[in-house]
């Protein structure tokens, strides 16, 4: 195994991890700015006003995305799995 190869593998990983975080996180990121501009312009500082909406958001774009997110993880694992023989010898 090369340097070069583990190189390849960490850099496929990060990318799919990316992905699969920035699924999630850019939802709940345009909530909390939407109710942060709310609660700016009606001066109401409600800490569950802001944490609802994103857990909200955040599990409904889980089960809308899940599929595809497992989807993609398993893809990855499958075609690492696979190269094992390629990258030993």
């Amino acid at each position: 195994m090369t340097p070069e190869s583990v190189l390849t593998i960490f850099q496929h990983a990060l990318e799919v991890i990316l992905v699969l975080i920035l699924v999630v996180l850019i939802p709940a990121l345009l909530v909390g700015l939407m109710v942060s501009m709310f609660q700016a312009a009606t001066q109401i500082n409600e800490m569950t006003l802001s944490f609802i909406p994103k857990l909200i958001v955040t599990l409904v774009t889980l089960m809308i995305a899940g599929p595809w997110m497992l989807r993609l993880l398993l893809e990855y694992t499958d075609r690492l799995i696979r190269d094992i023989p390629y990258l030993i010898g």
